[in-house]
This record gives structure tokens, C-alpha cells and sequence, in this order.
């Protein structure tokens, strides 16, 4: 039950500035530095690959930070308090690896402390926006909301990209400490304005009728020791709602499969269709466009103006993931075809059918997050966030070390590709499973709606579903 008024467009923009705020920082630690480590400094590319998996690691802490928003009952001190643990991060990085120049050793272990603190950041921020979102968005807006934050953030990845790279040049380490102190005091002070009032203050008396304030105490003194409830109660609460785990099944799951694609799809185009590294690049491009495409195509539809005539938001998740299945399995058939395969058109399937699923799965997310009740939305959306972290740090590892063990194997280039290539499009499918199963527990739940004399029943055997 929400107690404040919805959002309007424009708060829901606030957000989104918060959120090309955090894609801003992120993008010059995971992709600026990295860049400097590898080519100016002649390091490793594992070093990065290291850090980038530890601070996805580190996010592991999400239910925690969910958590702590719960018990406090406001995100906005987690949101400007991640922020500014985040923006130190990003500044110590980029001294870490100016550092590496003169010192590696010392250089690296800052790194590391840098890059946990980037991990810390995201959790606490990210996670405490999703969940402002789901009890502040109404539901006829949140696949469109999603789609316009995640938008932004896509906008503050390019924007910083560009900016930085033109900023950079000639690169000098001073040059590098500059800019991203700028960006680290910039994105706070844009994250402060951006909360200034934004989640409000709630009272009770003024904004609950009677009726509601009546059920709200019955229930607050039906469970006493809510509020007191410590973290490892509250996972294991929310772990035993099936439509909670099953959700979290699905996000590690379709998160793996799509993460596992990102190092693998650009070396698979050079190494079978002679791709250019110029050429490569545009195929990427091409993808993230068809991504677009596909986020956009879920905003229209679960959009009030056409209320579900197109679908609805499961519809497009299952869908998406199985779209996703088909086009991964077009790329396995390009594996043994080579050159005469259509790879363009294939790649941008695939980027419509991630596109789709993903926003969808956002929305559902913000629902399913309050559905069990408020009190612990900020844990569920802190472990379906940290299941999104695992995913995505294990996805580069393992679609690399799949590539080069059917490699050792297999002596075609393409019969190995098209191996890792059929290990992601299984999980894609498995992904459409979990999103079935995710939407069974919602007719049940309408079911027992429908029906008073199960109403009861329901509550004493809500343990069992």
C-alpha cells in the first residue's frame, strides 16, 4: 500500500539523472582507466578484468544496503550517501592508476580499495533507487519509467564516454586527476539537487483514511517484531517466498546468458565473417541500438495509453527471453555457415530480444518488490540485485574461458563458438521457464483474490507457495 503520492514525469527524470550520474562514474573506472592500464601503462588486460569482476563482487552487499533502507524507511540517505562513496571511489581509482605509473605494487592495492568503494557506491545508490521507484511509480508507468532511467543512464554512459575521451586528449596523468575530480564533485552536488525533496516526508494521520489507517495498525501489531527483525531474518523471509526466489533464479540466469555474449560476439565476428576491428565495433554498435529498439517497443506497450492491447509485461519477458534463445541459436548456425549467414540482421534480433526482456524484467521488479509488503522491499530488490551482480561478473569469465576450452577441444573455430554460443541459448530458454513459473504465482495470487473463503486458507499455507 502506498501512503505518498506517485510520481510525476518529472521525478521520475530526477531519478533519471541519478542514475546517468552513477553511469557517468562507472564508465570511466570500467572502461576510461581501463583503456590507460592496457595501452599507456602496458599492463595486463587481466588487471582490469579483475577489478571490474571484484566491484561486481563486492555487490554481493546489496541485500544489505536494501536492507538497511527498509529499516530506516527512506532511500534518500542511501541513494546521496552512495553517491559520495561512489565519486571517492571513482577519483581514488583514477589515482591508483596514475600511481601505477611510478609505483605498481601501491598502485594496485589502491585500486582495489578504490574499486570497492565503487562497488559499495553503485550497491547502496542503485539498489535504493529501484526500490524509491517501485513504491513511488505507479504501475501503468513503470515499464515506460524504466525505460526513460535506464535511458539516461545509457545517455550518461555515451555523454562521459565522449567528453572524457575529447577531455583526455593528450593524455598527461594530471590531466586524467582533473577531469575526474570534476565528474566526482559534479555528480554529487547533480545527485543532491536531484533528491532535494523528492521522496517527502510521510504523515500518517494526514495521508491514511481511517480504514486504512485501521488495517495498517492491525497489521503493524500483528507482527511486533518487524522492525526488529535483523538482516539474516530478513533474507531468509524474503528467500521463502517462491515468487521472490523464482525471480531471483530468473535474473541470475537471463543476466548470465546476456553477460556471457559481450566478449564473445565481436572475436566470433573477426575470426568467421573477417570482420575489422572498426567493423566489430559497429556491429556492437548495431547491437546497442537494437537494445534501444527493444526497451523502447516495452515502454509502448506497457504504456497507459495502450493498457496491455500489445502484451503484457510477462508476455514481453518470456517472449524476450525466448527471442533471445532463437537468435542466440541463429548465431550457433552462423558458427558452422560462416560468411553466407545474414550476421547483421541476426545480431540485431538479438539486441531487440535483450532489450525487451531486460526493461520488462525492471518493471517486474518494481513490482514484485512491494507486492510482499513494503517493509522489506529494499531487501528483495537488494538480492535480485545481487543476483544481476553475480551474473554479470561471472558472464565475461565464463563465455571467455567457454570459448578457449572448445577451442582446445574442437580444432574449427566455428564448431567452438557455436558450443558457447548453444550453452547460451539453453539458458535463455531456461530464463522463459523461470519467467513462467515468476507469473504462475501471480494467478494464484489473483485466484485467491477472487475467492473470500480462500482468503484463510491462503494465510495459513502461504508457506507452501
Amino acid at each position: 500500500m502506498n501512503k505518498l503520492p506517485m510520481f510525476s514525469w518529472l521525478h521520475i527524470a530526477r531519478l533519471g539523472l541519478i542514475q546517468a550520474c552513477m553511469g557517468a562514474v562507472v564508465v570511466v573506472t570500467t572502461s576510461t582507466l581501463n583503456r590507460i592500464m592496457v595501452v599507456e601503462l602496458a599492463l595486463p588486460a587481466l588487471l582490469p578484468g579483475f577489478l571490474v569482476g571484484f566491484h561486481y563482487l563486492v555487490q554481493m552487499v546489496r541485500p544489505r544496503m536494501g536492507f538497511g533502507a527498509d529499516q530506516g524507511g527512506r532511500c534518500t540517505p542511501w541513494m546521496m550517501g552512495g553517491m559520495t562513496v561512489l565519486s571517492i571511489g571513482g577519483l581514488l581509482a583514477s589515482l591508483a592508476t596514475v600511481w601505477m605509473g611510478h609505483t605498481l605494487s601501491h598502485g594496485i592495492a589502491l585500486s582495489v580499495f578504490a574499486f570497492m568503494l565503487i562497488g559499495f557506491g553503485v550497491s547502496a545508490c542503485g539498489t535504493s533507487l529501484l526500490v524509491l521507484m517501485s513504491k513511488r511509480v505507479a504501475q501503468d508507468r513503470r515499464a515506460p519509467a524504466a525505460t526513460a532511467v535506464w535511458m539516461m543512464m545509457i545517455l550518461g554512459f555515451a555523454v562521459t564516454a565522449i567528453t572524457v575521451g575529447k577531455q583526455l586528449e593528450p593524455y598527461t596523468p594530471e590531466r586524467l586527476l582533473e577531469i575526474s575530480a570534476t565528474l566526482s564533485v559534479l555528480v554529487v552536488v547533480v545527485t543532491g539537487l536531484c533528491l532535494w525533496g523528492l521522496e517527502g516526508r510521510l504523515d500518517r494521520g494526514q495521508e491514511l483514511s481511517g480504514q486504512e489507517l485501521s488495517e495498517t495498525l492491525t497489521t503493524t501489531d500483528s507482527h511486533p517484531n518487524s522492525k526488529k527483525q535483523n538482516f539474516k531474518e530478513a533474507l531468509a523471509h524474503v528467500w521463502t517466498e517462491p515468487q521472490a526466489r523464482a525471480f531471483t533464479v530468473f535474473v541470475f540466469l537471463s543476466m548470465l546468458a546476456y553477460s556471457s555474449q559481450d566478449l564473445v560476439l565481436e572475436p566470433f565476428a573477426g575470426a568467421l565473417f573477417g570482420l575489422s576491428p572498426g567493423e566489430t565495433t559497429q556491429l556492437s554498435g548495431l547491437h546497442h541500438s537494437a537494445v534501444l529498439c527493444g526497451m523502447l517497443a516495452v515502454a509502448f506497450a506497457g504504456s497507459a495509453r495502450v493498457a496491455g492491447r500489445l502484451g503484457s509485461i510477462q508476455a514481453w519477458m518470456v517472449g524476450g527471453c525466448l527471442l533471445s534463445g532463437v537468435a542466440m541459436l541463429g548465431l550457433c548456425i552462423a558458427g558452422a555457415m560462416g560468411p553466407p549467414w545474414p550476421l547483421k540482421p541476426n545480431v540485431f534480433l538479438l539486441g531487440v530480444a535483450n532489450g525487451s526482456f531486460s526493461i520488462a524484467a525492471i518493471a517486474t521488479m518494481m513490482r514484485l518488490a512491494t507486492q510482499g509488503g513494503e517493509e522489506r522491499a529494499g531487501t528483495r530488490m537488494g538480492l535480485w540485485g545481487a543476483a544481476q551482480a553475480i551474473a554479470f561478473g561471472l558472464g565475461g569469465l565464463l563465455g571467455t574461458a567457454a570459448s578457449d576450452i572448445a577451442h582446445y577441444f574442437l580444432s574449427a573455430q566455428g564448431a567452438a563458438y557455436s558450443c558457447v554460443f548453444g550453452f547460451e541459448t539453453v539458458m535463455f530458454v531456461m530464463s522463459a521457464v523461470c519467467a513462467v513459473w515468476v507469473g504462475q504465482y501471480d494467478q494464484k495470487s489473483v485466484s485467491m483474490r477472487q475467492s473470500p473463503k480462500l482468503v484463510s486458507l491462503a494465510k495459513d499455507l502461504s508457506h507452501e507457495y
